[in-house]
């Protein structure tokens, strides 16, 4: 009899699940709240860069690496460098969500879009149905299944971003449409965990804007189109405090160099690397006279608060007190970022796969920057300490690890010796049943 693996949530975690768990031999069924796939990766862009690039590599060779095969093949700059972070590559936001779709269902991966969860149904600790909304006056849409992998974020619902941030700045999660997040594990009984910032308070802002590029003047878009990046200084009498860097989620960003400059990415939009900014003060840079936000469309008040509703998990990224839920992305912890969350959701698919085929689920190898990354984060978010950082592979604490382990390379022979060493070469490659 066949087995089946229901994944809850569609961004890059929740489909880099269902391809995983496809791969290993079960039939997949994903449940996505929206009508468009991969959540803030409509917006963000930004892939390979600093050890973003050794983590990619080790997910290639190990058979894992579907979707950022499929960011390159969509990538309007690559091998690009912007203050702090070197050869990044940066995906076509308008081309990657059909791309992306069309793999999971190549795949043979069953879609149901626009079709937010609302209730579960449960024996014991184990989840043994979910129940999506139907629309329109259709019936409600179920499926049950053996295993389940929760990859419904950490953003949202538009109270969240009024009591932690700075109001529902309408952003790309698009709560008032499509409503809020809902989190299997939770709705289970298990208890979810919220990250802090520095100073103590709840949550924290993701990290960029994105503006529409036909407002900017001439020279600025001419000059990102061509080289994939611009930076512009900022008048002495507007820059800003360096405060206002603290409330990101991507504390890779938060150097000096973003405080002083407007830093722009061609992600097919212009990608501004900031969490807000107030757009009187944006409009007098030269440059940027007619500036218009166009991610969030309040970009100039705030930006989505994130962070609120992770899950206490073990490195195999099996969720806490429940038998058959394993989760990824943001809900498996502090991780920031598309490749992190493609590289906890394949973890998550697949050990869901062997869940369902009754075999024990795997750590990956903490020799590879992806399994150090998984059990560190898990190790520090036991410390009120750790829940006030971020960590990422292009940044901050986590790449400073990166480099201290010598983990950090961009040799992609020596990546792939890493992986056959550690006995992981083509690993989520293989079927299971």
């Amino acid at each position: 009899m066949a087995k089946k693996v229901v994944v809850v949530g569609g961004g890059w975690a929740g489909s880099a699940a269902a391809l995983a768990a496809r791969k290993a031999g079960c039939e997949v069924e994903l449940f996505e709240r929206a009508d468009m796939l991969l959540g803030t990766g409509l917006v963000g862009g930004i892939m390979r860069n600093n050890g973003r690039f050794t983590a990619t590599e080790e997910m290639l060779a190990m058979g894992g690496g579907d979707l950022f095969t499929v960011a390159d093949e969509n990538a309007r700059h690559k091998n690009i460098e912007f203050p702090g972070h070197k050869h990044a590559t940066l995906y076509d936001v308008a081309l990657i969500e059909p791309a992306v779709r069309k793999a999971l269902e190549k795949a043979g991966v069953k879609l149901h879009m626009h079709c937010r969860i609302k209730d579960i149904e449960k024996d014991g600790n184990r989840i043994t149905k979910v129940v999506g909304e139907g629309h329109h006056g259709e019936p409600d849409v179920t499926a049950t299944g053996d295993v389940f992998v929760d990859a419904a974020g950490t953003a949202g619902p538009q109270g969240n971003c009024m009591k932690y941030g700075n109001g529902c700045a309408m952003c790309v999660y698009r709560c008032p449409t499509f409503g809020p997040r809902f989190s299997i594990a939770a709705k289970a009984g298990v208890p979810e965990i919220m990250g802090q910032k520095a100073d103590g308070t709840l949550g924290a802002m993701s990290g960029s804007c994105k503006l529409h590029k036909e407002s900017l003047s001439h020279k600025i878009t001419e000059e990102l189109n061509r080289t994939g990046v611009v930076v512009v200084p900022i008048p002495d009498h507007l820059r800003k405090s360096m405060e206002s860097l603290g409330q990101k989620a991507c504390q890779q960003y938060a150097l000096k160099e973003f405080a002083e400059n407007v830093i722009l990415l061609d992600t097919g939009h212009a990608k501004l690397m900031s969490a807000y900014y107030p757009l009187d003060i944006l409009r007098q840079i030269p440059g940027f006279e007619s500036a218009r936000f166009e991610d969030p469309y309040s970009g100039g008040i705030g930006n989505s608060m994130r962070y609120l509703g992770m899950l206490p998990r073990d490195d195999t990224l099996k969720v806490e007190g429940l038998d058959n839920v394993f989760c990824g992305g943001e809900k498996a912890g502090l991780l920031v970022g598309h490749t992190e969350a493609i590289i906890t959701g394949t973890l998550a698919g697949h050990n869901a796969a062997r869940a369902a085929f009754g075999q024990e689920p795997v750590k990956l190898s903490e020799s590879l920057a992806c399994g150090d990354a998984i059990a560190h984060v898990r190790a520090s978010m036991q410390t009120k300490e750790g829940l006030a950082k971020k960590y990422t592979f292009s940044g901050s604490v986590y790449f400073e690890r990166m480099k201290e382990k010598n983990l950090y390379t961009t040799d992609v022979a020596a990546i792939q010796k890493r992986v056959a060493d550690a006995g992981m070469t083509e690993f989520f490659a293989k079927a299971l049943g």
